[in-house]
């Protein structure tokens, strides 16, 4: 793969000079898994150091794999935030042994814990409750747990709509984090419509669960990748904006860029600086480098400067 260069633009133009849309992307996170993360030859030609990134578990993925990326990232100077999906961890032996991997051998200290996308658990676990609950994160001395958001909701977990179960365990998880020292916050899943995500993080606030939300947002691509990801994942109502621009002879060929979203919620969080939004999320589906290259564009942190070999 070739290396990035900053000075050569392909995806998006630069955007304007917005204080507030830069100022939302800071400290922005992105996902990879590690098969994606081996067709990067050097992160530190994409990401600003010091960048999280979450490793996504998908099932069937050794824990061997997951770990290597997990140092890799952390030797060129990022912060790895492993996936911890409990309905593919056997037991409490298993969980111990993952958190001892990726702290021996990578130094992680964060993780986000998640029921998964498995129907049926594998062992002695189906919620992120119950890896929160066994204590073992706390003795190893994380220092930050993230947990899943759905603001469209998850027909997984409320088969019959609605988000009854949903927000009964983000309560649960608001009360986590008050009764002890972990540092959290909910990492959702991407959508494209700024207006439903602004409704949900106030609906949240309001209802007591001020966790800090850092939302996910898709990178640039393909719209057909796109409606595949959307349908795939379980993205509802905010797949009609895909749709609608589906329908838009003049842009179906362009790939799809998260600007206006992304625009909607800087300016919302710079009229209202006490919006639980705190962060960007990326899902890197048209391509990590292509993800890299328009949060440079659009006023995300740069990159480290490429070296000579």
């Amino acid at each position: 793969m070739a290396l990035l260069k900053f000075g050569q633009r392909k995806t998006g133009a630069p955007g304007p000079a917005r204080p507030e849309f830069e100022a939302f992307l800071e400290n922005y996170s992105i996902e990879v898994m590690p098969r994606t993360a081996e067709k990067v030859e050097d992160f530190r030609t994409l990401l600003p150091a010091g960048t999280r990134v979450y490793i996504a578990h998908i099932e069937g993925t050794p824990i061997a794999d997951m770990v290597a990326t997990a140092a890799r990232l952390r030797a060129e100077g990022y912060e790895p935030m492993p996936h911890f999906p409990a309905r593919i961890i056997k037991d409490e032996a298993t969980l111990a042994d993952w958190i001892a991997r990726y702290q021996g051998e990578a130094g992680v200290r964060e993780a986000l814990l998640l029921a998964g996308g498995v129907e049926k658990p594998h062992g002695d676990y189906h919620c992120s409750m119950q890896l929160m609950e066994s204590g073992l994160f706390d003795k190893a001395g994380f220092r930050r747990l993230h947990v899943a958001g759905h603001p469209e909701g998850n027909r997984d977990i409320d088969p019959a709509g609605g988000s009854a179960t949903v927000d009964a365990s983000l309560r649960w998880k608001q009360d986590f984090s008050r009764r002890t020292d972990a540092e959290m916050a909910i990492v959702t899943q991407f959508a494209f419509d700024a207006e439903p995500l602004i409704a949900w993080a106030d609906r949240l606030r309001a209802e007591g669960i001020t966790l800090p939300i850092h939302i996910g947002i898709a990178g640039p691509a393909k719209l057909q990748t796109l409606i595949k990801f959307a349908v795939a994942c379980g993205v509802g109502p905010s797949l009609k904006v895909l749709q609608k621009r589906a329908m838009d002879v003049s842009k179906l060929l362009l790939p799809y860029e998260p600007t206006e979203v992304v625009a909607e919620l800087a300016a919302h969080k710079a009229r209202n600086p006490d919006f639980n939004i705190t962060n960007v999320h990326f899902f890197p589906l048209g391509g990590i480098k292509a993800n890299a290259e328009w949060a440079q564009a659009h006023g995300g942190a740069a990159a480290a400067p490429a070296t000579a070999a």
